[in-house]
């Protein structure tokens, strides 16, 4: 009876303008995922089961419990599954923007609101997306993605395509989607995945401070904040560049001029103040498009404002998750005012 009712309720969860074939594969990915899902607990006990896959999930299952108990995150049964998918990857986010713009082409659902990808189980099917959009003339960039939140619709797994993971970046995980849980806006996900990710590195400090831990090196953190921001400069570049009325082969040659400056910057970065650390070059490397850079502002934009917002709590959780809430509950330009003035309190 499940089997046949889980199509048919992905439909309805998810449901848009888009093709049935769509919808199909949306519904058998998460149902092939339920499937496969067990108790951590009895991967752990099993000694059949690799050594390494069993303690891995035992440190999982502390950040966990810390999770709930310190972070006062959902107390469920997500994360406290495990699912065997037999890939790299639970599914293949497609970006895409306009040629000329940094505007990402969402998507609308019922439950989770509009979003800026579209999400596939098959690599081969994202691809196929990506080959159709590039034909519209769109650029189009293609993200794996180990995990990802039902925002509590169904209990979540610790996935395989996790596991090559270190502890620490899976606890990061943990804190990080069940934020979303804990609290998600319809239609706006710079506020979502902002949010999530301030929960995700405050609540991997606290992490740290209670397992003795010595904080994350501040060279570390600062080296990913300035790789971020000079993503985020480009970004602002390549908005003003968009905005003035340039014939289309100009505005070519000056998109293509901004996106070697970048480049052009990071190495200057890289090889002035990291001592020639190489821990982006893969990523700079690569072809460049605008939708390459849409997961930098989608993810990062109002971490400061939300840092901010949690000194102003008292670093207290719950008045936190309260503050956040009033603030997800303000009509969206309200919403991003209030954002600003706490980005400018954070400074």
């Amino acid at each position: 009876m499940i089997r046949r009712f889980l199509p048919g309720l992905m439909v309805l969860l998810l449901s848009g303008c888009s093709s049935v074939s769509y919808y199909s594969q949306l519904a058998s990915g998460q149902w092939h995922l339920l499937r496969a899902r067990e108790p951590v607990a009895e991967v752990i006990a099993d000694p059949a089961r690799p050594p390494l896959l069993r303690e891995h999930l035992a440190q999982s299952q502390k950040a966990r419990t810390f999770a709930s108990e310190h972070l006062h995150l959902p107390d469920n049964q997500s994360y406290r599954l495990y699912a065997d998918i037999g890939r790299p990857y639970v599914v293949w986010n497609v970006f895409a923007t306009q040629e000329f713009s940094l505007s990402p082409q969402n998507h609308c659902f019922p439950i989770a609101g509009c979003v800026a990808y579209r999400g596939y189980y098959n690599q081969g099917a994202a691809r196929g997306e990506a080959a159709l959009l590039r034909q519209r003339g769109m650029d189009v960039s293609i993200g794996g993605v180990e995990a990802y939140s039902t925002l509590g619709w169904f209990n979540d797994p610790i996935m395989s395509s996790m596991m090559s993971w270190g502890d620490e970046r899976l606890a990061t995980l943990i804190f990080h989607e069940l934020a979303h849980q804990r609290f998600y806006v319809k239609d706006d996900t710079e506020f979502n995945e902002s949010y999530a990710s301030f929960v995700e590195q405050e609540g991997t400090r606290q992490w740290r401070a209670a397992r003795g831990l010595a904080p994350v090196s501040d060279a570390a953190l600062k080296q990913r904040d300035q790789f971020i921001r000079l993503i985020l400069d480009a970004r602002k570049r390549l908005e003003a560049l968009y905005a003035q009325p340039l014939a289309a082969d100009a505005m070519r040659r000056a998109k293509a001029a901004q996106f070697e400056q970048l480049r052009s910057e990071y190495r200057h970065l890289r090889d002035s103040q990291w001592g020639g650390d190489k821990r982006y070059d893969a990523w700079i490397n690569q072809p460049m498009n605008n939708a390459r850079l849409l997961p930098f502002g989608l993810y990062d934009q109002w971490v400061p404002a939300f840092a901010a917002l949690f000194a102003r709590e008292g670093g207290d959780w719950v008045r936190f998750y309260a503050a956040v809430e009033r603030l997800g509950g303000l009509p969206v330009e309200q919403r991003k005012a209030a954002l600003r003035q706490l980005e400018k309190v954070g400074r």
